[in-house]
């Protein structure tokens, strides 16, 4: 597939060196030199210094035959204007990031289909949904609904008291039983377990079930005693602080901590119409974290711009006995030391946002697809067509690739979770849990096909 991107920021960078990894063609544009050093020598990318609103730039760019135009850049009205050029010259589908959540909204998708733009991506919305979905249950490390909640993936780190420790899966999760193992963390080393595998403590286990059964998966874990999450401490009033504040729950209650006294001025407008309060501070002070009732919180997340201090604020947090903490980690190469801190659970918006565009590129019907970091590996909602591969035989006789697995599928609006005996049906939205790099070798199998 040809894939302009416009924008060579955090996101445009992250993209196109994923992209370079799947042998697509990948041309970058940004009218910033510094910003594009390396990109291309490093990476299969052609690079192009020039403005992305420039006709004669997406021409040399090739935007006009591209299957897919992205407008990432720092200024959503230039990723706008970008993407309608693109879409006027020809590029099959156009997506803009954009930063008004007023654009998001149901009623305005067919004035931006008018415009040219096909899709449009919010990371810091995508990045608070994240957080909220995750603060609903303070025992696990990350949760993700598939198709509406009928479908569940959840990733526990398991510790003393799980009695499921020490013992073959295939003695755990038999055609009966209410979970799948779908994927092990295990120090550096992802695994997509088979039979004869064992949960080990500390490992970080990702399990796929029904949302009848969470309470199961809790109990079995030994999350029990985890207190559920009432009272959250956000430190960094940025974007995704006031998206998080807007959707939170109305049984948990907010403070939000923020260095910079206008803006704090800001965030109180912002959300006048909600219970937040906005405290004018440092989240690392350890005397205003006391005076702010970190003892009484379940729930702390960093989101300020630097790395480090996240972290640093979500150790702290932890010794101060807060079960819950996330840190919002842009450089992706603190993942693997954030986690291997034992932080919590870790967001990161670029990746976030190039799930949701990386959706876009698959030719089967994907419903939804997400990047799970701690394991380096994607799951996604495939919808089965008529005739496609996956509809011909059982699961055990797919001949899947290596290092893929089907957790689940949701049939006539009914969650049920998948074994080797599974025939899957046209029309079905099947959960499919992959290693990095895997997830376009897979769509082939859902793709319609003509039968000779």
């Amino acid at each position: 597939m040809k894939i302009v991107i416009a924008g060579a920021g955090a996101v445009g960078t992250h993209l196109s060196k994923l992209l370079s990894t799947e042998n697509h063609d990948c041309v970058l544009i940004d009218d910033d030199e510094e910003r594009l050093a390396g990109v291309d020598s490093n990476y299969d990318i052609m690079a192009i210094c020039a403005s992305p609103t420039s006709i004669k730039t997406l021409k040399d760019a090739g935007a006009g035959s591209a299957d897919l135009f992205v407008g990432v850049t720092r200024f959503e009205s230039r990723n706008i204007t970008a993407c309608a050029m693109a879409k006027a010259l020809g590029a099959k589908k156009t997506v803009a990031r954009i930063d008004n959540y007023e654009y998001l909204l149901q009623q305005n998708q067919p004035f931006f289909k008018n415009l040219g733009v096909d899709s449009l991506v919010y990371p810091e919305v995508l990045a608070a949904q994240d957080i909220i979905t995750g603060l609903k249950m303070s025992w696990a490390r990350q949760r993700v609904d598939i198709h509406e909640g009928k479908l569940t993936l959840l990733g526990i780190k398991l510790r003393e008291g799980c009695e499921i420790l020490n013992q073959p899966l295939k003695d755990l999760c038999g055609p009966d039983d209410p979970y799948l193992v779908v994927a092990i963390k295990r120090g550096g080393e992802t695994v997509i377990p088979g039979g004869m595998d064992e949960l080990r403590l500390h490992d970080l286990v990702y399990f796929m079930t029904t949302p009848d059964y969470i309470p199961y998966i809790r109990q079995i874990v030994g999350k029990e005693h985890y207190e559920d999450v009432h009272n959250v401490i956000i430190m960094g009033g940025g974007k995704t602080a006031v998206r998080a504040a807007l959707t939170m729950p109305g049984d948990m209650t907010l403070k939000i901590i923020e260095a910079d006294a206008d803006r704090c001025e800001r965030l109180n407008q912002l959300l006048t119409d909600t219970d937040t309060m906005v405290i004018h501070g440092d989240g690392r002070d350890l005397g205003l974290l006391s005076e702010e009732g970190i003892k009484h919180t379940q729930a702390f997340v960093a989101l300020t711009g630097n790395a480090e201090t996240n972290i640093l604020a979500c150790l702290t947090a932890k010794k101060l006995g807060v079960r819950k903490t996330v840190a919002m980690v842009e450089n992706l190469d603190y993942v693997s030391m954030a986690e291997g801190l034992d932080i919590g659970t870790i967001i990161n918006k670029k990746t976030v946002a190039a799930s949701h565009i990386f959706q876009m590129m698959l030719k089967a019907d994907v419903r939804s697809m997400r990047s799970l970091m701690m394991v380096d590996a994607d799951v996604a909602e495939f919808v089965a067509a008529e005739g496609s591969r996956v509809t011909r035989n059982p699961v055990k006789s797919l001949g899947l690739p290596f290092g893929v697995t089907i957790g689940g599928l949701v049939r006539r609006d009914k969650g049920m979770l998948v074994n080797g005996n599974t025939q899957i049906e046209a029309g079905d939205s099947v959960m499919v849990f992959c290693h990095k790099h895997t997830l376009s070798k897979v769509e082939k199998y859902f793709k319609k096909q003509t039968l000779w």
